[in-house]
């Protein structure tokens, strides 16, 4: 094979490379162009799933942590219509509406994918029954937060009763908790008359004996006093100001 034969192959394989080149840089726009439109389509298709599109709408809602009235109130508190888009559901005002119900202490809302509102709350737990000066019985949490008003105090719940006719400040109400919060069980057991005055006056008889326990500062201290002074045995006991207390 001569040398001028094989000098025309070479040109002639170039020339088909660099047509192939050209080729592919004239199609390379349009695979960019394909490749663009088929992206705006994916985000297209999936915004309209997510929020007109009823495959990813309310079908249903789930209340967890109460039951009956609670249950029944906590989700009409809700206020989501089904068919509404799950994504457009603003779960902060589903909480605050949940929340306003008095007996609903914690609140949680979370969409669960594809169609279902989970709502999740924590009932407040009764920790004194305060008897108010009109007679009613409210239901009060460890918090101090009255949430309820009942016929007779849940079992085994102490009942404190309201000096004040003005009523009740939730100062008073912590006050009278640290009462029943700090005494052990086998004083609880002998308590009777728990009476809040004010923040800084709650007294409560002790097997017979009165004692005046203050406001809800330096409790600890005041169970240890109050320890020390019951063998004595007097008619009153003070220990609202635990380093001079009083007995009569």
């Amino acid at each position: 094979m001569s040398g001028v034969e094989i000098s025309a192959r070479g040109l002639a394989s170039a020339d088909s490379r660099f047509r192939e080149r050209a080729l592919a840089r004239r199609r390379r726009p349009w695979r960019r162009v394909l490749w663009t439109v088929l992206a705006v389509l994916v985000v297209s298709a999936g915004v309209w799933l997510t929020f007109w599109s009823p495959v990813f709408a309310v079908r249903s809602i789930q209340v967890a942590g109460v039951t009956g009235a609670d249950r029944t109130a906590v989700a009409s508190l809700v206020g989501v219509d089904r068919g509404t888009p799950l994504a457009l559901v603003d779960l902060d005002d589903v909480e605050e509406r949940v929340r306003s119900r008095r007996t609903i202490a914690e609140v949680s809302v979370e969409r669960g994918w594809p169609g279902t509102l989970r709502v999740s709350v924590v009932a407040r737990q009764p920790a004194l029954v305060l008897k108010n000066p009109q007679g009613q019985l409210e239901v009060v949490d460890a918090t101090g937060v009255s949430y309820d008003t009942v016929a007779s105090p849940p079992a085994g719940i102490p009942v404190v009763s309201a000096a004040s006719t003005k009523g009740t400040t939730k100062e008073a109400l912590e006050a009278a908790l640290s009462v029943i919060q700090t005494l052990p069980t086998d004083l609880t057991q002998r308590v009777t008359a728990i009476q809040v005055s004010t923040a800084n006056l709650v007294s409560f008889n002790l097997a017979g004996i009165r004692v005046v326990w203050g406001g809800a500062d330096q409790a600890e201290r005041k169970l240890e006093i109050l320890r020390a002074l019951l063998p004595t045995k007097p008619g009153t006991i003070d220990v609202s100001a635990p380093d001079t207390p009083v007995t009569r």
